[in-house]
Parts: structure tokens; C-alpha cells; sequence
């Protein structure tokens, strides 16, 4: 009966430990527009930014890799939570990508 009762409390804890594991995730879902894109272009252009060419087809959830420079969103760009996000010219394509992981949420 003891064990089973420790079982019991052990599952418990297993399953409230996920929870709140699960609560503290968010899911941030922000619309970018083919303006946001052109944008970014343009902005990339003004500001001399190259276009970065690797080995590499950009794809939403693919990570950029280091040597790729990323770039604040310009200013005429709004959506929640800018500083979320970074942007980048990948084979002359515009990405956005999470700050904080360099992941690809976004392309044009």
C-alpha cells in the first residue's frame, strides 16, 4: 500500500511539472504582409546590406546558420513584439528570424 501510494504522489508531481511546463510556453503569431517584404528589400538595399550566399535554401524552421548577419527589422515594419525578430537577405531572399534562436519564421 505504501508503494503504491508513492507511486501515486510521484505521478502526480510527473504530471504537474508538465503542466506547468506547458503553461509557461507561448505561441506568438504574427502576420507578415508581401509589403513587410518589399520593405525589407528596400531597406536592405538603402542600408548596403548584402545579400548572404550559402549552401542553403531557406525554409521556415531551418536555422540560419553563424556566419549569416542578421539585421533589426526597419522601422516601417509593424508587428507585436519587434524585437522578437531579426531579418536577413539569404540568396537574395528576405527571411525574418527568431532573435533568439536565428530560426526562420518567415520568407518571402
Amino acid at each position: 500500500m505504501k508503494k503504491l501510494l508513492i507511486s501515486i504522489a510521484t505521478a502526480s508531481a510527473l504530471v504537474a511539472g508538465a503542466g506547468a511546463a506547458l503553461a509557461g510556453t507561448t505561441t506568438t503569431t504574427t502576420t507578415w504582409t508581401t509589403q513587410d517584404g518589399t520593405i525589407i528589400k528596400k531597406y536592405s538595399t538603402t542600408e548596403n546590406y548584402s545579400s548572404a550566399d550559402v549552401d542553403m535554401t531557406p525554409k521556415v524552421g531551418v536555422v540560419l546558420p553563424d556566419n549569416v548577419e542578421v539585421h533589426a527589422l526597419p522601422q516601417d515594419i509593424h508587428v507585436s513584439q519587434p524585437d522578437m525578430y531579426s531579418y536577413a537577405i539569404v540568396n537574395g531572399q528576405p527571411v525574418v528570424v527568431e532573435r533568439s534562436s536565428r530560426r526562420i519564421v518567415h520568407i518571402w
